[in-house]
C-alpha cells in the first residue's frame, strides 16, 4: 500500500505541521486518532482522490514527522486544525476524524462555527468516561508506567457538553464499531445532541478495524459527501 508523503510543512499556533496533499477537487481534511498519524488512512486518501477530491492529511501536533511535546490539549489540536485550513486557504471544506481526530473536529466547529461544510467522525467520546471502562483501567496502567503526555491526554480529557454540540449546525456522520472502545451510550449521546447526524454503527467491526487498510469508510464517506456536502 502506497505510503503518502507528508514533506509539505506550515506553522499554524506555534507549531508546525507535517501533511501530505493528494488529488485535486473539493477539499477534504482528515485527521487521524491518538498516537498515530495521516498514513492511518491511506485507503481513504485512495479513494477519495480518485473520486475527485483534494485530500490534506496532516500528522497532528506532536505526532508523525512533528516535533513531540510534552504535554497535549484537545482545544490547542482543534485551534491547529482551524489555522491549518485557513492557511491551505479552504472556504468550508469537508473533515473526517477519527478517535481523537473526532474530538479535534467537533472542537473545531464548536470554537470555530461555519468553518466546515461537513463533518464526519469516528469512534469520538465527549469525556474520558465514554471509553470503555476495561481500557480506561489500561490507559491508567501504563500512565503510571511512563507518563506518556498522550495518555495523559485521553484521561483527562475531552470535556464537550452536550449542548456544545447543538450549536453545529452542519450535516454531521457519527460512525462507530460494534466492538468499539468507546460505550455505546457516549455514541448515542452525541447523535441525540447534534441537530443533523448520520449514525452508522459497523457490526463485526472494533474501534478502527473498518479504517485502517480497508475501503469500508472511505465508502462511507464518499456516499455522505454526495449526499449531504452542499
Amino acid at each position: 500500500m502506497e505510503q503518502f508523503d507528508a514533506s509539505n510543512i506550515v506553522e499554524v499556533n506555534g507549531v508546525e505541521l507535517h501533511y501530505a496533499v493528494v488529488g485535486e477537487g473539493r477539499p477534504v481534511v482528515l485527521v487521524h486518532g491518538n498516537a498515530e498519524d495521516h498514513n492511518l488512512f491511506t485507503v481513504e486518501i485512495e479513494q477519495l482522490a480518485e473520486a475527485g477530491y483534494r485530500v490534506y492529511a496532516p500528522d497532528s501536533r506532536g505526532h508523525g514527522a512533528n516535533e513531540p511535546l510534552e504535554e497535549y490539549h484537545f482545544d490547542d489540536m482543534a485551534e491547529d486544525m482551524y489555522q491549518f485550513i485557513r492557511a491551505m486557504g479552504l472556504e468550508k471544506p469537508a473533515l473526517y476524524g477519527h478517535s481523537d481526530g473526532g474530538i479535534i473536529g467537533l472542537l473545531l466547529e464548536i470554537n470555530h462555527p461555519g468553518t466546515l461544510g461537513i463533518l464526519a467522525v469516528s469512534g469520538t467520546n465527549l469525556v474520558p468516561e465514554g471509553v470503555d471502562p476495561s481500557f480506561l483501567e489500561e490507559y491508567w496502567e501504563a500512565y503510571e508506567e511512563d507518563h506518556d503526555p498522550l495518555i495523559a491526554l485521553m484521561l483527562t480529557e475531552p470535556h464537550i457538553e452536550e449542548e456544545q454540540l447543538r450549536s453545529i449546525r452542519i450535516p454531521v456522520l457519527v460512525t462507530a464499531g460494534e466492538y468499539d472502545l468507546i460505550l455505546p451510550e457516549e455514541t448515542e449521546r452525541i447523535v441525540q445532541a447534534l441537530p443533523d447526524a448520520e449514525l452508522v454503527i459497523m457490526e463485526n467491526e472494533d474501534h478502527g478495524s473498518y479504517i485502517e487498510d480497508s475501503e469500508i469508510m472511505g465508502e462511507m464517506l464518499l456516499d455522505f459527501f454526495d449526499r449531504r456536502w452542499e
